[in-house]
This record gives structure tokens, sequence and C-alpha cells, in this order.
């Protein structure tokens, strides 16, 4: 059977529930109309043959009698997964069930391998993440956290332009690495003849954009960590990052847990949400505790940027931390935190006041020295989003690359590149600026009750297939 070059549909699934769903049991409506979608189910009883068509809205049954439906025998052996599109009049069945008279039937496309049983699914996981074009159809919850991954993008944006944000696009091939601290992908440019790298952060390119006069801009943008794979990491992922002059990281912060209330009223229909098995209440405001002073609560152990690089290295070692020689205070103080408080951390909270060596792109703290504005906001034991106070100051902010030109050159290869290019921009003025980046897959996986994030990756990266 040739596969034609179109179909007519003249509604949907969905369309047809919502509108005929009243017939009476027994009868017909007396409107015809198209649907296409695959064939998810059949059953024959000699003279009729019954079957469940689903397209993207929902599923619908088909009723097939030998008397209407031509090539019947064809009909009875369609596969499982096979593409249709159906013409035939609206009705109910004696049992109450909705469904289409098989009038008129094309096969719109044949599907050529064994199509899995719409009501037991992929058991494998890895099968599922390779063949998503397989999951999407026969495993539900996928389906629906992917709507729910396209709709919280949506809201996202349509929250943040109703705030006067404007949403930008930056470069993803960068010529020197920056705006977060983690490996990146490098590849080369023949005609340039030059090294670049794939963006591990928009963030410094969408500060020279509030040099330029943009105050509110943000960008849902793809970005790439060469990072190992784990149920939180995928080495391409989607970050939401915006910056807002005038603001500092307590504008920042209110915005943020005010997103993230407003998304999850949206799409669950309350601010406290079910994750793994437990409640979280994601209602605005949320904690703001220090991070030493979380350190002291969870372990009770006293430590500062003052304590002694040895107390705190031997403190590491009783806790079965690793380490480097040159880690200062305050990144040893950062490694205790990770190590044993932030998984602890149920209920949504920020973590303030982040050691200045561990944030080269935060200003310095108001009040505290050695410390900067900058927080992160913590829900289930894992990081959602990262923000601060901007640092402004163009000069502050070369002696800060040069410390990491040190630490690059030291092994370190998370370490930032010197982007003097950006110092220049700062040398034209950045007036007060707060910023945040949001993990949008992390986010999903918090909304949609989704432990891994392969889950909420439509194609997650994989190992090659033996």
């Amino acid at each position: 059977m040739e596969t034609p070059y179109y179909f007519r549909k003249t509604t949907t699934v969905q369309e047809l529930i919502d509108t005929h769903n009243s017939l009476e049991d027994g009868t017909g409506s007396g409107i015809t109309v198209s649907i296409a979608g695959r064939m998810m189910l059949r059953r024959d009883q000699g003279k009729i043959a019954f079957g469940v068509l689903q397209d993207g809205t929902g599923r619908i049954q088909l009723f097939a009698p030998a008397k209407v439906t031509p090539d019947f025998e064809k009909f009875v052996a369609l596969n499982l997964g096979d593409w249709l599109g159906v013409t035939g009049e609206v009705m109910k069945t004696k049992r109450g069930e909705l469904s289409v008279k098989v009038e008129d039937w094309v096969v719109l496309a044949a599907t050529q391998n064994p199509f899995p049983d719409k009501w037991h699914g992929i058991s494998d996981p890895d099968t599922r993440y390779r063949q998503r074009y397989v999951d999407l159809w026969v495993t539900e919850e996928a389906r629906k956290t992917f709507i729910l991954r396209s709709r919280l993008l949506s809201l996202t944006r349509k929250w943040l332009e109703d705030k006067s944000f404007m949403e930008v696009e930056t470069p993803v091939f960068h010529p020197i690495p920056g705006g977060a601290l983690a490996k990146p992908f490098t590849t080369h440019h023949n005609a340039l003849d030059i090294e670049l790298y794939l963006r591990i952060a928009p963030e410094l390119y969408l500060k020279r954009l509030v040099v330029g006069g943009f105050e509110k801009v943000f960008e849902i943008a793809r970005v790439f960590r060469n990072e190992g794979l784990s149920t939180r990491h995928n080495p391409e992922f989607t970050m939401l990052e915006l910056y807002e002059a005038y603001a500092d990281w307590e504008d920042i912060m209110k915005l943020s847990e005010n997103l993230i209330e407003y998304l999850a009223i949206e799409l669950t229909g309350s601010p406290v949400v079910s994750f793994d098995g437990k409640e979280l209440n994601l209602s605005a405001p949320w904690k703001r505790i220090p991070m030493v002073e979380l350190i002291k609560e969870h372990i009770n152990e006293e430590v500062s940027l003052e304590t002694p690089i040895e107390n705190l290295q031997t403190l590491c070692n009783k806790l079965d931390i690793e380490f480097e020689s040159e880690y200062g205070a305050g990144k040893l103080i950062l490694e205790i935190y990770e190590k044993t408080v932030e998984p602890n951390l149920w209920d949504p909270c920020f973590v303030t006041e982040y050691p200045k060596e561990v944030s080269p792109l935060s200003r310095d703290h108001r009040e505290k020295l050695g410390f900067t504005e900058r927080f992160e906001g913590i829900v289930a034991g894992r990081e959602i989003l990262n923000g601060f106070s901007e640092l402004v100051d163009p000069d502050e902010q070369m002696d800060r690359f040069k410390e990491q030109i040190q630490k690059s050159e030291s092994g370190d290869e998370e370490a930032m590149g010197l982007d003097s290019d950006y110092v220049r921009a700062l040398e034209f003025g950045l007036p007060p600026t707060g910023g945040i980046g949001i993990g949008i897959d992390r986010l999903v996986m918090l909304l949609a009750d989704v432990q891994t994030i392969r889950d909420v990756v439509l194609f997650p990266t994989l190992r090659p297939e033996q």
C-alpha cells in the first residue's frame, strides 16, 4: 500500500471528547470526522474489530464493523504502532465507549519494528532514553513530563516579559570560557584557525548587554559542561539566566522565589508539591541562611575564613572529604558545606554568603570581609539556582580573573579564562546589578516529581550503543 503524501484531519481526539462525550450510549452523532494517529491496541470479534487510536492529545476507540469498514481483513491485520488516517461517524457504543466508526481508513506510516504494548510500555530505562520516539507513545508519564517542561518554559517567558524583561540570544561559541567554574568543551574553527569553547554560561555576554543599556535581560540558554553523567548532571542542559540593573542579591532572591512559587501553582495547582514521596512547600519567602551557620548547625563545627588552613584540612580528613593542597579557607569551607550540609537541606532555602575565593564574579559582601553577596537556592538537597549581586568594579574583576589564571596554571580545569573584553565593558560602567542562573532541568525534575535528569531531557547524552 502506497503511503499518501498528506492526510487532512478535521479534529483531534481531545476535541472529540470535549464535544461528543455527552452522547447517549448506543447512539450516533450524525457527524463525520477525520482523525489521525497511531494504532495502540486492537482486538477482533469476528465481524467487528476494535482499535485504540492515539494522537498527540489523547486516545479514542475505533469501531470497525466488517459491513462498513473497507478492506476489513487488512484493517484487522494492522500492526500495533501503525499510523492511520480514519474517517467516520462519531458514536457511542452500547457499553458507553466514545468511538469513531471506521468508514474509511488509510495507512499513513507502517511500523517496521515491533511496537511495545501500550499498557506495559518500555521496562528498560536505557531503551527508553535511546528510543524516545517510542517511549513518548507508550509511557504516559514521559509525555506528561515533557508537556510540563514546555509549559514551564512558556510560563517563565510570559512571567518575565510581564515584568519588562527582554529575551535575548548570546553566542554559543566563546573565545574564552567564562561565566561559571566548569570544564568546557573545545572545538576548532577552521576558517579563523582558532580554538573556541561551547559556552558554560551566558553570563558575561548578558552583563555586556546591561552595560549596553538593556536594563532587564534574560536568556533561556543551552549550555555545555564537560563533566560526568549522573542523576543530576547531563553535559548539555538548559539554564535560565537573567540580569536586572539597579538590583542587588536581595531583589533577585525575591524574584526567584516568586517565580518558582508561581510556576508550582500554575503547573501543579499548588505551591505545595510532592517530590520523592515527601511534601515540599515552595511558597515564598524562603529562609535565608549563611553557609557557615549551616555548617555549625549540621555538624556542630565552627568554621570561618580565619580558621587556620591546617584545622580545616584536619576537619576535611575527619569527614572523609577530599581536597587539594592549594585550597584556601574559602574553598575548604565550601567543600565541607557541599559534602555534609547541602544534601540534607530539604525545605527550600537560600544559602548565602559564599566565600570570595569560590565566587569570582560576585560582589564583595558589604559587611563581611572575605565573603560575597552570593546565594544558592537549595531544594530537596540539590542546587536549583545560583545568584548574586554582580561584581561591577573592572579593576577588582581583573584581579579575580588573574587569580583564576593562577588556578588554571596549577591544574584547575574548571578555572575561568581572562576575558579582557569583559573587563573593558565594565570600564564603560556596569550599574549595580543582580543576576541569577536557574537550572531548568532540575526545576522540571522538582515539579514533575522525577528523580533523574534523563527523564526530563528528551535526548540525554548516553554511552555509545553496544
